[in-house]
């Protein structure tokens, strides 16, 4: 429950022309730290140098007053990480930088490449040297090949190499570049702070700096940002590419602030909601979410219905996001000091609990205990999404599939699993129907195991370290 054990992406922030481009950053980082919670790190341009800080750790723990001296320039990118790819080590913190023949660049990267292995050993067998075992840095060095005249021919070409999920922003000396892969899968957005250009994962990071929302970052689309002002390169523009935006940026990762593939956020959940309560009604006392990810489906699920929205959970907000702890053993104690019921609203009556996902069904089947525990007469489990079936290969660190819940159990096998009285799944259709877009330009893999992509790279996000390990021996 709660995006329970998924473990997120990252989330990607860059500045050109500010006088304060790293505390901007900063400040951009703390609307994005949902996306990541491992490390954060900062890299600014003074038009001559690049200067990085990383640490990790939570962005207000990775910054103080010395880190900004250390951060001169006009133009900046930050991130915040959950390894996707690579292990959770300060080496694999972004952004990640480099000198190089044609000077330096930073990158910073939400997404995954299911492509990796394969480009990084094709660039090893003509030299290159890998500093990290993060897939990003595999852009960095078909930027670097010295048969390009420039960074910004180096950025084009490597984005036709490259295959699979991948929002980026690079820094130059002199440059800003926001890249979006011709899929679309994570989110990228423009806007614009005075003479300022900025680009964020979320539009939640304008709202904090006052920024004003410009446009999104199409599929496929190299924004280049210079003195000269805004120039796109559109290199796919002559294939026909499918969109594939990932739905479970509505379902759960996205802020409900944000707006991402041209919806609201908060509003697609309550639509979601309500689709829920349509399509699994039960009679109940109260509604109760999961704080935070199930509160706006909750919301629709109750003004659908007519029954009353009632807060039975009380969320420990010192914890952070449990799915994104990198180990299991923090992700354990987490779980266990995450919600507690309140029970004088649950003590006797029918409760509906409404939550975004079910992954393996161990801190679900929790949550249930604690209500029963708490005088519940009866639990109604309502899920705003699918089940889901299958891992995803774009930037999500689902489980294996044979640790997927919902991959090797019936139904009946799953409620009876979590000691719920009926359990009600949102049908793929209502889920995709919630956005205002066509359901045909979303990714739904891991609902239906249908990947819009070939995969390369069915590994583990470790699949870069394995191939290092190997060589060692």
């Amino acid at each position: 429950m709660g995006g329970e054990n998924i473990k997120h992406h990252c989330g990607i922030f860059g500045i050109y022309n500010h006088p304060q481009a790293a505390r901007i950053t900063q400040l951009g980082l703390f609307a994005l730290q949902h996306r990541g919670e491992e490390a954060a790190g900062i890299c600014s341009s003074d038009s001559s140098d690049l200067y990085l800080v990383k640490k990790t750790g939570l962005v207000g723990e990775a910054f103080d007053e010395a880190s900004f001296s250390q951060l001169p320039g006009k133009s900046a990118i930050g991130h915040v990480r959950y390894s996707t790819t690579g292990s959770s080590t300060l080496l694999n913190a972004q952004p990640y930088k480099v000198d190089y023949s044609r000077g330096q660049i930073a990158i910073a990267h939400n997404g995954n490449l299911v492509n990796a292995q394969i480009l990084r050993a094709e660039l090893e067998a003509y030299g290159s040297i890998f500093g990290s075992t993060i897939d990003s840095e595999v852009f960095v060095h078909m930027i670097a090949k010295p048969s390009y005249r420039s960074h910004e021919e180096g950025v084009v070409e490597a984005t036709k190499r490259a295959k699979g999920a991948f929002s980026l922003v690079l820094l130059t000396e002199d440059h800003l570049f926001g890249v979006r892969d011709p899929h679309g899968f994570r989110p990228l957005c423009l806007g614009k702070l005075g003479n300022s250009y900025v680009l964020a994962s979320e539009t939640c990071a304008f709202d904090l700096i006052e920024a004003e929302f410009v446009r999104e970052i199409e599929p496929g689309e190299i924004i280049v940002i210079d003195h000269t002002g805004l120039r796109s390169h559109f290199p796919f523009k002559d294939e026909k590419i499918a969109k594939a935006q990932c739905i479970f940026e509505h379902v759960y990762f996205a802020r409900p602030d944000s707006t991402i593939f041209h919806d609201s956020v908060g509003l697609v959940r309550e639509r979601l909601g309500r689709q829920l309560a349509k399509e699994h009604p039960v009679e109940a006392d109260i509604v109760i979410p999961v704080p935070d990810s199930g509160s706006f489906a909750a919301l629709g699920y109750s003004r659908e219905s007519g029954i009353p929205l009632s807060h039975g959970f009380v969320r420990n907000h010192y914890i952070g996001r449990t799915f994104i702890s990198p180990t299991e053993a923090g992700r354990s104690l987490k779980v266990k000091i995450k919600l507690n019921p309140i029970r004088q609203v649950v003590q006797g009556k029918r409760v509906i609990v409404v939550d975004d996902s079910i992954v393996r069904g161990n801190t679900a089947r929790s949550r249930v205990k604690l209500l029963r525990s708490a005088g519940a007469k009866e639990v109604h489990m309502r899920i705003s999404g699918p089940p889901h079936i299958s891992p995803c290969f774009y930037g999500i660190d689902f489980p294996s599939t044979k640790e997927l819940l919902a991959a090797n159990n019936s139904m009946e096998d799953i409620k009876k699993f979590l000691n719920v009285d009926t359990l009600g799944y949102l049908s793929l259709e209502g889920m995709l129907g919630a956005t205002t877009q066509d359901p045909k330009d979303f990714c739904a893999a891991c609902y239906t195991g249908k990947y819009p992509t070939k995969i390369y790279d069915a590994d583990d996000k470790y699949k870069l370290e394995h191939k290092r390990n190997s060589c060692r021996l």
